[in-house]
């Protein structure tokens, strides 16, 4: 036990004071709702592995966050503090735990433990987090533990008794005890699976990390699934994808996601396969496989460039029609950076913008009907929709592509703050045309991390992006979303 909560603390994620400050109200909010725990346990919590990674990317200086005690409700006590149940209209299972699902995620809290002692994957995890049995039940569900034979090496700024722990847990003499690691090399026992069974038995040793709180997606249960199929054949499915969901779920939450919910309202067998991905907060044509092998076809024809995608874009500004081109960062994690010249290792980002027309800026009932964020655009009578055959597909691609030259899509909070800083100081810009010279790497490096710092969060749901249409077969195949949010009105 005092191993599995000492080296929790290996895995702290670094944070902003303002990040910390708003998490600490929230966990006032929740020891405020739900009692104390019997065995009150101090646990780490911090920020989720896309946001770790880009605030490494950002500051080398953080520091580890303190402990914070967090409390979780009884399995017996849920009920008493939810008043509210998803509803069965469109067949979906009623929960009482992780459901009905919240309107807005919680704070991130994510646990790394070391079993000191072999048994049932469930009752240890409820045992050492005081969590209900049901709860973690719901976790496994989610897709939200994972697993490795061997705990990961801790990251270099860990404390001396932090290195102690991992030494003491990945020591050979330890290591050489347990039968499950016979044949594999240390490398090889750490690499991380998730855990699908809550009658799963973990053995001593064993490396577990439990996303407590999941990233939610409660747009999943206000859709009629059926309705938003566009067509069914023997290979796969294709779907107007709503905004706000993911597509085949995250490292934490598999469950709410457009593969599962639109499986479950066909009620096949065999859980339908992403083939593709599209950002949460864009809607529009999706296609979804019903074989592997399909899935396989699928991606050699996109490496063969031979599936085409338009793209419905509602633009703050006038964007020119032809094609733009840029260079996109090689990291994977928001926000996508892009530079105007040619930069080694960096990717090719093309699109063509085949048509761009002026069109109402969306009222305010409209936006507030679709929960389009207002990131401060200063001009609000006048939109742009911009129809665009995207000749690359990487993410985020047609966002940040848009919001480079001025013209940021409505509603995306991450990149139109970018946008709106250029305008206003456009030496800010590291890889924009009028970029500053700089006399070295330091230099450079920190106004890249300025740079990133002007970018917003990842919106929540939807921005003026639609992906409106998916051919392949020179055309043969061919599917076309419908209209766009903010041609639907209050739809």
């Amino acid at each position: 036990m005092l191993a599995s909560y000492a080296l929790a603390s290996i895995f702290l994620a670094r944070g902003s004071p303002p990040l910390w400050a708003a998490y600490r109200r929230t966990l006032a909010v929740s020891a405020s709702l739900f009692p104390a725990p019997r065995s009150p346990l101090d646990v780490v919590s911090f920020p989720s592995r896309s946001n770790r990674r880009r605030q490494r990317s950002e500051k080398k200086d953080r520091w580890w966050a303190p402990k914070t005690k967090v409390i979780l409700p009884r399995a017996s006590d849920v009920d008493a503090v939810s008043t509210e149940r998803i509803s069965s209209a469109f067949g979906y299972p009623e929960y009482s735990r992780l459901l009905p699902c919240p309107s807005h995620n919680t704070a991130p809290r994510i646990e790394h433990l070391v079993a000191t002692e072999g048994g049932n994957v469930l009752a240890y995890i409820s045992k050492t987090l005081n969590l209900p049995s049901m709860y973690v039940a719901d976790l496994i569900r989610f897709g939200a533990v994972h697993y490795a034979l061997v705990c990961p090496k801790p990251p270099p700024s860990a404390t001396p008794e932090q290195v102690r722990i991992y030494k003491e847990v990945t020591e050979p003499s330890s290591l050489q005890k347990r039968t499950s690691l016979k044949g594999k090399t240390v490398r090889e026992a750490q690499k991380t699976f998730r855990i699908t069974d809550a009658d799963e038995f973990i053995e001593a040793g064993t490396y577990l990390r439990v996303h407590v709180h999941p990233k939610r997606f409660p747009r999943c249960y206000e859709v009629d699934w059926r309705s938003r199929i566009i067509a069914i054949t023997d290979d796969y499915v294709v779907l107007d994808k709503p905004a706000a969901t993911s597509v085949g779920g995250s490292s934490d939450n598999i469950e709410e996601s457009c593969a599962t919910f639109t499986s479950r309202a066909l009620g096949v067998e065999t859980p339908l396969k992403t083939t593709h991905q599209i950002d949460n907060c864009t809607e529009g044509c999706l296609v979804l496989a019903k074989k592997k092998e399909f899935c396989s076809v699928f991606h050699g024809m996109i490496r063969e460039k031979q599936v085409k995608k338009l793209y419905l874009a509602l633009a703050a500004a006038p964007v020119p029609t032809g094609i733009i081109s840029h260079y996109m960062r090689p990291v994977n994690h928001p926000p996508r950076l892009i530079s105007q010249d040619y930069i080694e290792g960096w990717h090719l980002c093309q699109l063509e913008v085949l048509e761009c027309k002026e069109v109402p800026w969306p009222n305010a009932d409209v936006e507030r009907t679709y929960n389009i964020e207002d990131c401060g655009w200063p001009s609000k009578k006048t939109a742009y929709e911009c129809r665009i055959n995207l000749l690359t597909g990487k993410t985020h691609q047609v966002r940040a592509q848009l919001a480079s030259i001025g013209a940021p899509i409505v509603g995306d909070s991450m990149y139109m703050p970018s946008a709106l800083a250029a305008i206003s100081n456009p030496l800010i810009n590291p890889f924009g045309e009028r970029r500053k010279k700089y006399s070295s790497d330091n230099d450079k490096v920190a106004a890249m991390a300025g740079w990133i710092s002007c970018h917003g969060k990842e919106p929540n749901s939807a921005v003026g992006l639609q992906a409106s249409q998916i051919s392949w077969n020179d055309g043969d195949r061919c599917y076309e979303a419908g209209a766009p949010w903010w041609r639907r009105g209050h739809a």
